[in-house]
């Protein structure tokens, strides 16, 4: 997890909470900066805005990713995918994390934390920050999926 200037984005609904803060933990101790939009406690919230929120830091270039988190990763991450701009991926482990960067461009990652460890999350989440997209055959997909989007150089 090499640091960067641009923040990364965190945000979980009551039942990603815990995962959150490790992963907020670790974020911050690799030396990145943390944009963390909540949730903070276990009251029942709506995953909906907390996917908002970060996908709207990532979008206007106020993170350079994003980091969601629910029971399944599932709700969360369709809640994310709204957005054009946004291509969010649930993982569940290193290979998934590194494939969605490397050929999906992914700029926000979920997990469920009902589904996995925080061992699991970390590597993938260490992964998915290393991975840089390969792009290629890739670029004609992605751009399918972000019409907005323009290739990394």
């Amino acid at each position: 997890m090499t640091p960067a200037e641009t923040p990364i984005a965190l945000g979980a609904d009551h039942a990603g909470v815990g995962l959150k803060a490790v992963l907020r933990e670790a974020l911050r101790t690799a030396g990145h900066p943390v944009l963390d939009l909540g949730t903070d406690g276990e009251e029942s919230v709506d995953y909906p805005d907390f996917a908002q929120a970060v996908c709207a830091a990532v979008k206007e270039g106020r993170a350079r990713f994003g980091v969601l988190v629910c029971g399944t990763g599932i709700g969360i991450a369709m809640a994310a995918n709204r957005d054009h701009a946004i291509r969010c991926a649930v993982v569940h482990d290193v290979t998934s994390a590194r494939l969605t960067r490397a050929h999906n461009d992914a700029n926000v990652i979920a997990f469920g934390a009902r589904l996995t460890g925080p061992e699991v999350a970390l590597e993938a989440l260490r992964t998915f920050l290393a991975t840089p997209y390969e792009g290629g055959r890739h670029d004609r997909r992605v751009a399918k999926l972000s019409p907005d989007w323009i290739p990394p150089p």
